[in-house]
């Protein structure tokens, strides 16, 4: 496999990252196609969206959020391990991100709640007295 235009730890997590989910170099089928979008005259003469098909899987990924080539093709790479990894029902990194968030959302609210002397929401309703 090719060196990307990344960092040597980025493309050595690559590498092991397409070994760990079984992904090879020969069993991608890769296309260069022109991209959309910003980037002006560069995007509209040069074919810098990458075009990736695992073909056991059948997943495909376009890419072109980048105006290089080389770090598209990395980047097709990622979303493609991240599309394989959903498929064997491993947790996927927008997983992780969704879990984070809700982690996140529900200590701000316990601490708003001891901040303003609110009740959280769980806690459970005084029943009102029937004047007797």
């Amino acid at each position: 496999m090719a060196d990307f235009a990344v960092s040597e730890e980025k493309n050595r997590w690559l590498k092991t990252k397409m070994a760990e989910l079984g992904v090879a170099e020969q069993d991608l089928e890769e296309r260069f196609i022109h991209s959309s979008g910003r980037g002006g005259q560069h995007v509209n003469k040069s074919s810098s969206c990458v075009y990736l098909k695992h073909l056991p899987t059948g997943v495909e990924v376009k890419c072109m959020e980048s105006r290089s080539q080389s770090l598209n093709r990395f980047l097709a790479r990622r979303y493609l391990l991240e599309k394989v990894e959903a498929l064997s029902g491993g947790p996927t990194r927008k997983d992780l991100a969704a879990e984070k968030q809700k982690r996140q959302k529900a200590r701000r609210k316990r601490r708003s709640g001891a901040k303003y002397g609110t009740a959280p929401a769980s806690s459970p309703v005084p029943e009102p007295d029937d004047g007797a």
